[in-house]
Protein backbone atom coordinates (compact mmCIF):
# COMPACT_ATOMS: atom_id res chain seq x y z
CA UNK A 1 0.00 0.00 0.00
CA UNK A 2 2.82 2.40 0.92
CA UNK A 3 6.38 2.40 -0.36
CA UNK A 4 9.09 2.41 2.29
CA UNK A 5 10.47 5.75 1.12
CA UNK A 6 7.08 7.52 1.19
CA UNK A 7 6.27 5.99 4.58
CA UNK A 8 9.56 7.13 6.12
CA UNK A 9 9.11 10.57 4.55
CA UNK A 10 5.65 10.79 6.10
CA UNK A 11 7.01 9.83 9.55
CA UNK A 12 9.85 12.36 9.36
CA UNK A 13 7.67 15.17 8.04
CA UNK A 14 5.00 14.49 10.65
CA UNK A 15 7.49 14.66 13.55
CA UNK A 16 8.87 17.98 12.28
CA UNK A 17 5.39 19.47 11.86
CA UNK A 18 4.27 18.26 15.30
CA UNK A 19 7.30 19.87 16.95
CA UNK A 20 6.59 23.25 15.34
CA UNK A 21 4.88 25.36 18.05
CA UNK A 22 1.19 25.68 17.22
CA UNK A 23 -2.07 26.24 19.14
CA UNK A 24 -2.41 22.58 20.18
CA UNK A 25 1.18 22.19 21.40
CA UNK A 26 1.12 25.53 23.22
CA UNK A 27 -2.22 24.62 24.77
CA UNK A 28 -0.91 21.28 26.07
CA UNK A 29 2.27 22.80 27.49
CA UNK A 30 0.30 25.62 29.11
CA UNK A 31 -1.98 23.10 30.79
CA UNK A 32 1.06 21.21 32.06
CA UNK A 33 2.67 24.34 33.46
CA UNK A 34 -0.46 25.76 35.12
CA UNK A 35 -2.27 22.61 36.28
CA UNK A 36 0.51 20.06 36.69
CA UNK A 37 2.09 17.31 34.63
CA UNK A 38 -0.92 14.95 34.74
CA UNK A 39 -3.17 17.74 33.46
CA UNK A 40 -0.74 18.37 30.62
CA UNK A 41 -0.54 14.67 29.83
CA UNK A 42 -4.30 14.07 29.66
CA UNK A 43 -4.90 17.30 27.73
CA UNK A 44 -2.25 16.24 25.21
CA UNK A 45 -3.93 12.86 24.76
CA UNK A 46 -7.29 14.59 24.27
CA UNK A 47 -5.79 16.89 21.64
CA UNK A 48 -4.37 13.91 19.78
CA UNK A 49 -7.63 11.97 19.94
CA UNK A 50 -9.35 14.91 18.26
CA UNK A 51 -7.31 14.06 15.17
CA UNK A 52 -9.48 10.96 14.73
CA UNK A 53 -12.38 13.24 13.81
CA UNK A 54 -10.29 15.24 11.34
CA UNK A 55 -8.82 12.08 9.82
CA UNK A 56 -12.24 10.55 9.22
CA UNK A 57 -13.56 13.87 7.92
CA UNK A 58 -10.69 14.18 5.47
CA UNK A 59 -11.01 10.54 4.38
CA UNK A 60 -14.73 10.93 3.77
CA UNK A 61 -14.37 14.33 2.14
CA UNK A 62 -16.33 16.18 4.83
CA UNK A 63 -13.51 18.68 5.42
CA UNK A 64 -14.08 19.97 1.90
CA UNK A 65 -17.28 21.55 3.22
CA UNK A 66 -15.27 23.59 5.71
CA UNK A 67 -12.80 24.76 3.08
CA UNK A 68 -15.46 25.65 0.50
CA UNK A 69 -18.24 26.99 2.76
CA UNK A 70 -17.54 30.36 4.39
CA UNK A 71 -20.45 29.85 6.78
CA UNK A 72 -19.30 26.42 7.98
CA UNK A 73 -15.73 27.66 8.39
CA UNK A 74 -16.89 30.70 10.34
CA UNK A 75 -19.03 28.58 12.69
CA UNK A 76 -16.08 26.32 13.55
CA UNK A 77 -13.77 29.31 13.87
CA UNK A 78 -16.02 31.25 16.24
CA UNK A 79 -16.89 28.17 18.30
CA UNK A 80 -13.18 27.42 18.80
CA UNK A 81 -12.35 31.03 19.65
CA UNK A 82 -15.21 31.32 22.16
CA UNK A 83 -14.04 28.11 23.83
CA UNK A 84 -10.55 29.56 24.21
CA UNK A 85 -11.94 32.80 25.62
CA UNK A 86 -13.95 30.73 28.11
CA UNK A 87 -10.77 28.95 29.21
CA UNK A 88 -9.11 32.35 29.59
CA UNK A 89 -11.97 33.48 31.85
CA UNK A 90 -11.59 30.32 33.95
CA UNK A 91 -7.84 30.87 34.27
CA UNK A 92 -8.39 34.44 35.51
CA UNK A 93 -11.21 33.45 37.85
CA UNK A 94 -9.13 30.73 39.52
CA UNK A 95 -5.77 32.47 39.13
CA UNK A 96 -4.96 32.19 42.86
CA UNK A 97 -5.51 28.43 42.94
CA UNK A 98 -2.19 26.54 42.81
CA UNK A 99 -3.89 23.64 41.02
CA UNK A 100 -7.20 24.27 39.27
CA UNK A 101 -8.08 20.63 38.61
CA UNK A 102 -7.72 17.61 40.85
CA UNK A 103 -6.38 15.18 38.28
CA UNK A 104 -6.35 12.32 40.78
CA UNK A 105 -10.08 11.82 40.21
CA UNK A 106 -11.17 9.85 37.12
CA UNK A 107 -13.83 12.45 36.37
CA UNK A 108 -11.17 15.15 36.25
CA UNK A 109 -9.09 13.05 33.89
CA UNK A 110 -12.08 12.71 31.58
CA UNK A 111 -12.69 16.46 31.73
CA UNK A 112 -9.08 17.11 30.70
CA UNK A 113 -9.37 14.66 27.81
CA UNK A 114 -12.60 16.36 26.76
CA UNK A 115 -11.00 19.80 27.01
CA UNK A 116 -8.18 18.78 24.67
CA UNK A 117 -10.57 16.96 22.35
CA UNK A 118 -12.85 20.00 22.10
CA UNK A 119 -9.93 22.34 21.49
CA UNK A 120 -8.70 20.20 18.60
CA UNK A 121 -12.07 19.49 16.96
CA UNK A 122 -13.12 23.16 17.01
CA UNK A 123 -9.98 24.26 15.19
CA UNK A 124 -10.82 24.47 11.46
CA UNK A 125 -7.13 24.94 10.68
CA UNK A 126 -6.50 21.35 11.81
CA UNK A 127 -9.24 20.10 9.47
CA UNK A 128 -7.64 21.96 6.57
CA UNK A 129 -4.21 20.63 7.54
CA UNK A 130 -5.39 17.02 7.40
CA UNK A 131 -7.20 17.59 4.12
CA UNK A 132 -4.09 19.03 2.47
CA UNK A 133 -1.35 17.01 4.23
CA UNK A 134 -2.56 13.41 4.17
CA UNK A 135 -3.36 13.19 0.42
CA UNK A 136 0.27 14.02 -0.41
CA UNK A 137 1.35 10.60 0.90
CA UNK A 138 -1.50 8.51 -0.53
CA UNK A 139 -0.65 5.97 -3.24
CA UNK A 140 -3.67 6.54 -5.48
CA UNK A 141 -2.95 3.57 -7.75
CA UNK A 142 -2.30 1.13 -4.90
CA UNK A 143 -5.07 0.46 -2.39
CA UNK A 144 -8.28 2.08 -1.20
CA UNK A 145 -7.62 5.83 -0.80
CA UNK A 146 -9.88 6.52 2.24
CA UNK A 147 -8.31 3.57 4.09
CA UNK A 148 -4.83 4.86 3.34
CA UNK A 149 -5.76 8.30 4.71
CA UNK A 150 -7.18 6.74 7.86
CA UNK A 151 -3.99 4.73 8.41
CA UNK A 152 -1.83 7.82 7.88
CA UNK A 153 -4.06 9.84 10.19
CA UNK A 154 -3.82 7.23 12.94
CA UNK A 155 -0.02 7.19 12.65
CA UNK A 156 0.02 10.99 12.91
CA UNK A 157 -2.30 10.73 15.92
CA UNK A 158 0.06 8.33 17.71
CA UNK A 159 3.11 10.46 16.97
CA UNK A 160 1.42 13.68 18.10
CA UNK A 161 0.11 11.98 21.23
CA UNK A 162 3.56 10.79 22.25
CA UNK A 163 5.30 14.09 21.51
CA UNK A 164 2.60 16.32 23.02
CA UNK A 165 2.31 14.16 26.13
CA UNK A 166 6.07 14.12 26.75
CA UNK A 167 6.48 17.87 26.30
CA UNK A 168 3.42 18.70 28.42
CA UNK A 169 4.43 16.22 31.13
CA UNK A 170 7.95 17.59 31.43
CA UNK A 171 6.61 21.16 31.39
CA UNK A 172 4.45 20.16 34.35
CA UNK A 173 7.37 18.50 36.10
CA UNK A 174 9.50 21.61 35.68
CA UNK A 175 6.88 23.92 37.16
CA UNK A 176 5.37 21.56 39.76
CA UNK A 177 7.37 22.91 42.71
CA UNK A 178 7.00 26.50 41.61
CA UNK A 179 3.22 26.10 41.34
CA UNK A 180 3.10 25.38 45.07
CA UNK A 181 3.98 29.04 45.61
CA UNK A 182 0.75 31.10 45.48
CA UNK A 183 2.29 34.08 43.68
CA UNK A 184 3.81 31.95 40.94
CA UNK A 185 0.53 30.07 40.51
CA UNK A 186 -1.29 33.37 40.07
CA UNK A 187 1.22 34.63 37.50
CA UNK A 188 1.11 31.31 35.66
CA UNK A 189 -2.68 31.39 35.41
CA UNK A 190 -2.68 34.99 34.19
CA UNK A 191 -0.05 34.04 31.60
CA UNK A 192 -2.21 31.08 30.55
CA UNK A 193 -5.21 33.40 30.17
CA UNK A 194 -3.21 35.72 27.93
CA UNK A 195 -2.06 32.77 25.83
CA UNK A 196 -5.64 31.51 25.45
CA UNK A 197 -6.80 34.96 24.36
CA UNK A 198 -3.93 35.16 21.88
CA UNK A 199 -4.77 31.75 20.45
CA UNK A 200 -8.43 32.72 20.21
CA UNK A 201 -7.66 35.97 18.39
CA UNK A 202 -5.28 34.14 16.07
CA UNK A 203 -8.01 31.61 15.31
CA UNK A 204 -10.46 34.42 14.49
CA UNK A 205 -8.03 35.84 11.93
CA UNK A 206 -7.55 32.46 10.23
CA UNK A 207 -8.73 32.41 6.65
CA UNK A 208 -9.94 29.32 4.75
Amino acid sequence: MFTLSSFLLFIGTSIVLILIPGPDLIFAITQGMTNGRKAGFYTAIGLSLGNIVHTLAAALGLSIIITTSVTAFSIFKWAGALYLFYLSYKAIKYRKNPIQINVAEPKSQRSLLLKGLTMNILNPKVAIFFLTFLPQFVQYKHGYVPLQMIILGLIFLILSGIIFALLAYFAGTFSQRLLEKPKFAEYANVTAAIIYIGLGLKLLTTQP
